[in-house]
């Protein structure tokens, strides 16, 4: 599972247009708009499906499952323990379906990919 950014503006009102690269289902272009960012503990955006320019795409666009929402809200939490950081992601989809669509996995491959970048860093 990889990802890959096309544009970055960490500010609230900027966002994100990515690509979501997971082999085990279908690639996922998303267009994500910052809207609360309190350092260094807390991020909330909201993701939604796009095309290659960034315009907005239903999940029936994209062929993905019906049940999944166009556009979600994503809040990441990060909170020091002990001089280590615990990441809490909460995106507003029922875990049914987050798990049915292979969000749910690709959210655990990217965070065990920055677990595995951050212990190479140190």
């Amino acid at each position: 599972c990889t990802i890959e950014f096309y544009n970055f503006d960490l500010r609230p009102g900027g966002g994100f247009l990515s690509l979501l690269t997971n082999p085990a289902h279908h690639d996922c272009r998303c267009k994500s708009t910052f809207l609360e960012i309190k350092a260094p503990e807390k991020l909330v955006y909201t993701i939604a499906f796009a095309d290659e320019q960034g315009n907005l795409l239903t999940s029936e666009q994209v062929g993905v499952n019906a049940d999944w929402p166009s556009e979600t809200v994503v809040t990441v939490t990060f909170e020091e323990q002990n001089g280590k950081t615990t990441v809490t992601l909460h995106q507003t989809v029922a875990e049914s379906i987050a798990k049915r669509t292979g969000a749910h996995p690709s959210w655990l491959l990217m965070l065990d990919n920055l677990d595995q970048q951050l212990l190479v860093v140190q």
